[in-house]
């Protein structure tokens, strides 16, 4: 595979990247950098955003600027570097849980997941956050409870026809599919869409018979669900039926997040991390965190943007 790095300094742990046409640049964010950075389409130096804690994820809003998910709660920025305004709290303990993966719906509303952080119970859960005026709040975001029972919550998405949603469980290595009705935003007959081999006995990091667990994920205008393997060195893509179609090797052990961006959709761009990987890991995998692109032949989904 060609592979390109696109920025030279790498991230600690890349995630959420999305590519904004109407300004054409790349999104996304350093999890333990505790920073947002963005760039043109040609890449080169990118400009950064220091958080006060860290973004699990980030959105464009239609209006400008961007949503993003940190430790504690859901925030939105009317522009680049703007005051950051909380628009919803929740529940958990940001001592032990923060945000994860989560992106903006067809509709506009945003979805993000938590990751309970000592990971010996199932405490991840998927809120949906609906702004858009109207959503018959008067005003005030509508915040639901949309799943839970996941240690690690990554690899959302939804199917071009906005009928199925997914969320994977990273830890457990399965990805799930709901039956989606985005009018009502009501999730029902949950299922198993891919559950991928989990850590074989006596697997060390670094062993080339581990193929990873899934994380971020991003899905094409055919319907097909490209997925990165965390640990894994490589991209699987699943088609609408979960069937494994093609494996993409890549030059980074530990892929987050990919996303589809450049002119035509069909630059597939790659965040990845170097968060607790070995000196030997990083020498002989030098493009370990950072951001990477190839072109592909199936052109991807435009991003989703944020109403409110």
């Amino acid at each position: 595979m060609n592979w390109q790095a696109v920025v030279e300094e790498p991230d600690t742990l890349g995630e959420s990247p999305f590519w904004h046409a109407a300004e054409q640049r790349l999104y996304w964010v350093d999890i333990d950098g505790r920073r947002i950075r963005r760039c043109n389409a040609d890449g080169g130096a990118p400009e950064e955003w220091p958080m006060p804690t860290e973004p699990g994820c980030i959105a464009p809003a239609a209006a400008g600027g961007l949503v993003i998910a940190l430790r504690d709660g859901v925030y939105r920025a009317r522009s680049w570097g703007a005051a950051l305004q909380c628009i919803a709290r929740f529940n958990h303990d940001p001592a032990i849980t923060r945000f994860n993966d989560g992106k903006a719906d067809p509709l506009g509303r945003m979805w993000a997941g938590t990751m309970y952080e000592p990971r010996d119970a199932s405490k991840g859960e998927l809120y949906s956050i609906d702004c858009r005026p109207d959503n018959g709040q008067q005003g005030v975001p509508g915040v639901q409870l949309k799943a839970q029972n996941n240690i690690i919550a990554n690899g959302l998405a939804w199917s071009p026809d906005t009928r199925v949603l997914y969320w994977a469980n990273t830890t457990r290595h399965v990805v799930h599919a709901w039956d989606w009705d985005a009018a009502t935003n009501a999730l029902r007959h949950q299922r198993v869409f891919h559950e991928f081999a989990g850590k074989p006995s006596g697997w060390q990091p670094g062993d080339p018979g581990y193929g990873g667990r899934p994380d971020g994920a991003a899905v094409d205008v055919e319907g097909n669900y490209w997925v990165a393997m965390f640990e894994g060195q490589r991209l699987v893509k699943l088609s609408p039926a979960g069937a494994v179609l093609q494996e993409f090797p890549l030059p980074v052990r530990c892929p987050t997040m990919p996303c589809f961006g450049g002119e035509n959709l069909r630059t597939l761009y790659v965040t990845s991390a170097t968060h607790k990987r070995s000196a030997e890991e990083l020498s002989q995998l030098p493009l370990s965190g950072r951001l990477i692109a190839m072109q592909v032949d199936s052109p991807g989904l435009p991003v989703n943007f944020f109403i409110d």
